[in-house]
């Protein structure tokens, strides 16, 4: 390490002890674990504990779009036999379900607006390919300022048009970003598919990614359940916060959202799924008897010791910020990631998935030597899915904000309406007051 990257670091170092001495909450977490409490939302509600005399009470976990329990959304479009997500941004944009000839005017709104502006794939996507989907993604919403003819007006006529538009354009922008880095970077044919306005957002991300554009319809079914899934997840979680810290500056639509998509590109938050997922593929190297639970779980313990996988003493998938008894969402996916199993013959990695969340588990109470309640959460499951459906590791994290974008855009349009003050929070210097030396008398 040279002297310049020592000192970079020295300096910039704080002693864990101030945070204590100015009760600083770390990560704006309180000491319970439970967040500090920052802002108002009626858009996504995280529930997975009770206070009760400062004692927090595990519950089984539940997560409510609108105030809408997300089971009985997930119920409702299904019986209905149709796909789910284009409602779910209709709930989360406008706050309410849509009646039928809303869901039909909105299904042909979004159908209509799929379509990236003429040249914009060449001039944007192809002439400067990434090997980062989500570097693309987030410098193709900026350069699309440049394609609305008003991009500063802050009404709410403008915004929700800008959201729309944003949101139909994702799939698209994704799908032609990652057959430029297959193409450039990997050396594989280059296959542009454009979208079809008549298809739903799964079906069409299926298609535009598949070179054979083929695909089944359990296969969308699937996709679009992740879709629902991943749509909103409070106004707390690390890329939402942003997009209320950076509405609350009123800037524009394009700038707000790219802020959006660099907090999901980071590890510790948009790529926990592939996280789970080179976990399972360092478990499967190891582990010769996949049936064997004492071989499986004197591995897992292993993996707790620092002696296994990354050596991080992380299981990765197990356990919540919010979440206790349960993961609502990694519930219903894992139900869905079973019958999509039996579909393409991988039962026995199925299998091995339920095997680690059950001993992991186990694993994780004796060596840590604790009790506190403790589940799978949806990213246990949600890479084994994309696997099934043979969607490339790449695009892990960019279906992830394509689902998300939904969110993103209703919590930017919450913070205008309620008119709130630029957030800005306190930061307590505690530098040592140092002379200004002249630069002869530096050493």
């Amino acid at each position: 390490m040279n002297k310049y990257v020592e000192t970079a670091i020295r300096n910039n170092q704080i002693s864990p002890e101030h945070y204590k001495k100015y009760n600083v909450k770390r990560g704006l977490r309180n000491e319970d674990g439970s967040g500090v409490l920052v802002g108002l939302t009626e858009i996504g509600e995280v529930h997975g504990y009770i206070m009760d005399e400062n004692e927090k009470i595990p519950v089984a976990g539940r997560l409510r779009y609108r105030g809408i329990d997300l089971r009985d959304i997930c119920e409702g479009f299904q019986n209905d036999n149709r796909f789910g997500f284009e409602e779910v941004i209709y709930l989360l944009i406008f706050g309410q379900l849509p009646n039928k000839k809303e869901y039909e005017y909105f299904l042909d709104m979004l159908g209509k607006n799929r379509a990236l502006p003429k040249g914009f794939t060449e001039d944007m996507i192809l002439n400067t390919p990434s090997n980062n989907i989500m570097n693309k993604l987030g410098r193709s919403v900026l350069a699309y300022y440049s394609f609305d003819e008003n991009p500063e007006d802050d009404s709410i006529e403008n915004i929700l048009n800008q959201s729309i538009g944003l949101i139909s354009r994702f799939p698209t922008i994704i799908a032609h970003s990652y057959q430029a880095k297959s193409h450039y970077y990997d050396h594989n044919s280059l296959y542009l598919h454009t979208p079809d306005s008549k298809l739903s957002t799964a079906e069409n991300i299926l298609s535009m990614i598949r070179h054979d554009q083929v695909y089944s319809k359990l296969e969308a079914e699937t996709l679009d359940l992740c879709l629902v899934l991943h749509a909103e997840h409070g106004g707390g979680n690390n890329s939402a916060f942003t997009i209320h810290v950076v509405s609350s500056a009123m800037t524009d639509t394009y700038s707000t959202i790219a802020a959006g998509i660099g907090s999901l590109k980071g590890d510790r938050h948009g790529g926990a799924n592939i996280k789970v997922h080179n976990m399972f593929v360092n478990i499967k190297e190891n582990v010769k008897d996949w049936s064997n639970e004492k071989e499986l779980k004197d591995y897992l313990i292993k993996i707790l010791d620092k002696e296994a996988y990354d050596e991080s003493g992380l299981i990765y998938g197990l356990g919540h910020a919010v979440y206790t008894i349960s993961d609502p969402r990694a519930v219903l996916l894992k139900k869905k990631a079973e019958t999509l199993a039996k579909e393409k013959e991988m039962l026995e990695e199925y299998y091995l998935y339920e095997a680690v969340e059950r001993l992991g588990l186990e694993a994780f109470y004796e060596y840590k030597k604790v009790d506190t309640p403790m589940s799978a959460n949806v990213d246990f499951y949600s890479g084994f899915v994309y696997r099934m459906l043979n969607i490339p590791t790449d695009l892990y994290t960019p279906l992830f904000a394509i689902a998300r974008i939904s969110g993103w855009c209703a919590h930017r349009i919450e913070e205008l309406v309620k008119g709130g003050k630029i957030m800005r929070p306190a930061f307590k210097a505690v530098s040592t007051r140092k002379p200004y030396l002249p630069l002869a008398e530096r050493d």
